[in-house]
């Protein structure tokens, strides 16, 4: 089959991302010596620079891996939490029925630093000052401006200068938008990652106590400083209309660390898939492959529209769930071994028709009655309230736009057998505005909680919000075999449905099964302010062809056609038993790219 590049095959290491610099920064670390966890965080400090829009350093990352040494899959929490301050009351006080998509309110402790830090420390090789150094590199001796930035920033240009100005100061210099494809430079943020090295190495040589350094320079020194102090004096317009003051404080920065989490896991076929655990929409994924396994999707063409409409009214089911029962496991009682149970999926599978649902249909699980009554009528609410205002991550139509953030993914594998898919989101130049001792902004996960009490996404001190970033690892016959994932918020789960479905059933290998066409659903309600929610739509790209379309608007889809190549974000990469390496990533948006040897 023809692809539009080839699937990389090598034995020494390969990195994927999604910036090319990102995946040749990660590549460095490992001809350095470094492992696939060195190449993973020096690969997501890059994105952090040459992808803004996409994500920054006080974003948010959960990540699950491999690690030859332990043997053990695990998932490493970088979701930071709603600060102390952030109660129900308050936001409502501030006059608030939805948390923003940006500005102060929206805004959690910032987990991805700390999430890094805890895997270099832990498994990686090589120094901080190692990892660092080419995002320090490209921040202070510039990086080729990517379109879609330079598209933002122009979008935005006006309210950057009115509402935000310390951002109007680093992207835009000298009063005008920056050229796309000419040198970027963010020199303060390269001064805030210097400091921090400093600081770490005045720790003594111990390569540990150089890391825990710098996890102190960012929670409880002087990152933790300037954010507090900003956060405090600075009144923010957001997409509520109005300006607002945030909650977070330094308090709640040096009482918050990153963690390992046990990955929720899935048996499918020869395969077992892991994800993250209902703090996010990674079990979304295994529901919907329990109600694939009663379907024999290899039968069914890879591009068909039996096999798009199949896996489309099983994701709509498991996205109905995750309204009604997904929240931070630490706070809520989610009921996850049953909705990943036989019994309660051979019952939901006979939902399933010819026909394309045009309901919510979350399960029933005895004793949560009450809550998914509570969660559907907060969603018929919400369905009369306006929804001019678009924000947040987006869905594939701000795939086109320049306003909306995103996310970037990095999946590694080396020649020691470790293996690692990492989802960096958050921060990114329209959620907040800069930081001008740091050169960077604040993130705005805090808008996938609900302002309604006794939901299981309800907004509480100290609780994780319901994130839509779900990294994937595949384990095939026994052995860690696979990493992958994309951008998109909403539709990450999808398209790597996709993915995943095509390279199990049909044989594909990872560049085939990312090249074909991609489509996926807006039905259920978005994860993101002002939470728009699309009965009965399907998003697909022209290239599936006219007669796969129209059989999909036969079946009762509301068939959005996307321009071909538009349409998810993917990248992957696999190891088999031999040792032999595979890496692929998507020729959308021409900027993802595999490397390796």
């Amino acid at each position: 089959m023809f692809t539009t590049r080839p699937e990389i095959l090598g034995t020494f290491g390969i990195v994927t991302s999604t910036h090319w610099l990102a995946s040749a920064a990660g590549m460095a670390m490992l001809e350095k010596g470094g492992n696939a966890f060195d190449a993973c965080v020096a690969s997501a400090f890059v994105l952090q620079v040459v992808e803004p829009h996409l994500v920054g350093p006080s974003g948010e990352v959960p990540a699950v891996f491999y690690s030859a040494k332990t043997k053990k899959v695990e998932v490493l929490c970088g979701q930071g939490t709603a600060p102390n301050g952030a109660t129900i009351d308050h936001y409502k006080r501030e006059g608030l029925k939805l948390i923003p998509g940006n500005g102060m309110l929206a805004t959690v402790v910032p987990g991805a630093f700390d999430a890094w830090m805890l895997l270099l420390r832990d498994h990686g090789l090589l120094s901080l000052r190692e990892v660092l150094e080419p995002a320090i590199y490209y921040a202070e001796q510039g990086h080729p401006l990517l379109p879609r930035v330079a598209d933002t920033i122009k979008g935005l240009k006006e309210f950057f200068e009115t509402e935000w100005p310390t951002t109007a100061a680093v992207f835009l210099p000298g009063g005008e938008v920056p050229k796309p494809r000419q040198l970027f430079r963010n020199p303060q943020l390269a001064d805030t990652w210097k400091r921090i090295i400093r600081e770490a190495e005045a720790k003594g040589s111990d390569r540990e106590a150089q890391i825990e350094g710098a996890r102190s320079a960012f929670y409880k020194g002087f990152v933790a400083e300037a954010v507090d102090a900003f956060v405090r004096k600075t009144e923010v317009m957001d997409q509520s209309g109005s300006r607002h003051k945030g909650v977070l404080t330094a308090d709640d920065m040096a009482k918050w660390q990153a963690s390992y989490d046990a990955p929720q896991t899935y048996e499918y076929h020869n395969f077992r898939v892991n994800k993250i655990r209902p703090w996010g929409q990674g079990p979304v994924f295994l529901q919907t492959l329990a109600l694939l396994k009663g379907f024999d999707l290899a039968a069914m063409g890879p591009t068909s529209g039996e096999f798009v409409h199949t896996v489309v009214e099983a994701m709509k089911l498991a996205f109905a769930d995750r309204e009604a029962y997904y929240g931070d496991p630490d706070f809520i009682d989610v009921p996850i071994q049953t909705l990943l149970s036989d019994a309660y999926n051979d019952e939901r599978r006979k939902l399933i028709t010819d026909k394309a649902s045009l309901e919510l249909r979350p399960g029933r699980v005895d004793g949560y009655e009450a809550q998914v009554e509570r969660t559907l009528k907060a969603l018929r609410e919400l369905s009369t309230t306006d929804k001019k205002v678009s924000g947040g991550e987006p869905t594939l139509a701000s795939m086109r736009s320049a306003r909306r953030g995103d996310t970037v993914h990095i999946d590694v594998v080396d020649r020691f057998g470790n293996m690692i898919a990492a989802m960096p989101s958050g921060g990114w130049l329209q959620s907040s505005p800069v930081i001008p001792e740091l050169g960077f902004m604040l993130n705005s996960r805090a808008q996938m909680f609900w302002l309604e009490e006794n939901l299981p996404a309800s907004l509480a001190p100290g609780k994780r919000p319901r994130t839509t970033l779900t990294p994937t690892l595949a384990e095939k016959d026994g052995d860690p075999y696979m990493v992958f994932g994309s951008p998109g918020g909403d539709q990450q789960e999808q398209w790597q449905m996709l993915l995943f479905l095509r390279h199990a059933h049909h044989g594909l290998n990872l560049q085939e099964s990312i090249d074909l066409p991609m489509s996926h659903t807006a039905h259920f309600p978005s994860s993101f302010y002002p939470r728009e929610q699309k009965p009965g739509h399907l998003m697909a790209e022209e290239t599936y062809g006219a007669e796969v379309l129209d059989d999909l608007r036969a079946r009762g889809h509301e068939v959005e056609v996307a321009p071909a190549w538009t349409v998810g974000r993917l990248v992957a990469a696999s190891r088999d038993k031999d040792g032999l390496l595979h890496g692929a990533a998507t020729p959308r948006l021409m900027q993802a790219y595999a490397v390796g040897r």
